[in-house]
């Protein structure tokens, strides 16, 4: 352990296979219920993928449970006593030694996909898919969340380990309260929606036919310049 910036407070391993948890404690807590904002929950997820990354830990690790280092069976190394960290000290050494994964691995794909990770993958994957099945729920508040929870649950039993019913409901909670108070799509209602639709849909038709034509004219130049 030579990154004494960011040493955890303990090394908890197994005698017998010499499998070992590595724990570091925070000075304040993460909430991970419905009653949890997603940006803290985000923030908290790539730091922990970082802290993996830095020691090299298991990627199939669920990040649910760890060994009790105060248990007889384990062999318990303290390295750092009664230190507590922020997310904020822990994501500035982690960033700075190339270890905090960038903004868009909330985004990765969900088969590798752990920990605390598999909350925001599966929120930003719901998310996403919300926004298009508002469509068939409109002034139906109620079937709007039944959808999305259900679609939420099918993510999440994806997962080698899922995450508990009780914290899929969260994220199910979570996109369905901020899409009937927030959103303006939910707001403007049926027509404003469809015309908006429409527009965004144009206007990738017409990115998508740019691209192609461009590809198009780079393919004829390749081939006039043999």
């Amino acid at each position: 352990w030579h990154r004494q910036a960011w040493w955890p407070n303990a090394v908890v391993e197994n005698p017998t296979n010499g499998h070992a948890h590595a724990v570091w404690a925070l000075s304040e807590p993460v909430t991970r219920t419905e009653y949890g904002r997603r940006k803290p929950l985000a923030y908290a997820a790539a730091v922990t993928e970082g802290l993996r990354r830095s020691v090299d830990g298991d990627t199939g690790y669920s990040g649910l449970m760890t060994k009790n280092p105060a248990h007889d069976d384990w062999d318990a190394l303290w390295c750092s006593g009664d230190r507590l960290y922020s997310l904020e000290e822990l994501a500035g050494h982690l960033d700075e030694a190339g270890y905090l994964p960038p903004a868009s691995w909330k985004r990765t794909k969900r088969r590798n996909t752990v920990g605390l990770g598999r909350n925001c993958s599966i929120f930003e994957t719901a998310r996403t898919w919300a926004y298009r099945e508002i469509r068939n729920h409109w002034f139906d508040s109620q079937g709007l969340h039944e959808a999305i929870s259900a679609h939420v649950h099918e993510l999440n039993a994806e997962f080698p380990e899922p995450l508990p019913a009780s914290e899929a409901r969260a994220i199910a909670a979570s996109i369905h309260r901020w899409i009937t108070t927030q959103s303006r799509m939910w707001a403007d209602g049926p027509a404003v929606y469809e015309a908006t639709f429409s527009t965004i849909q144009a206007a990738r038709g017409r990115k998508s036919g740019l691209a192609r034509s461009e590809a198009r004219d780079q393919k004829l130049e390749a081939l006039n310049e043999r």
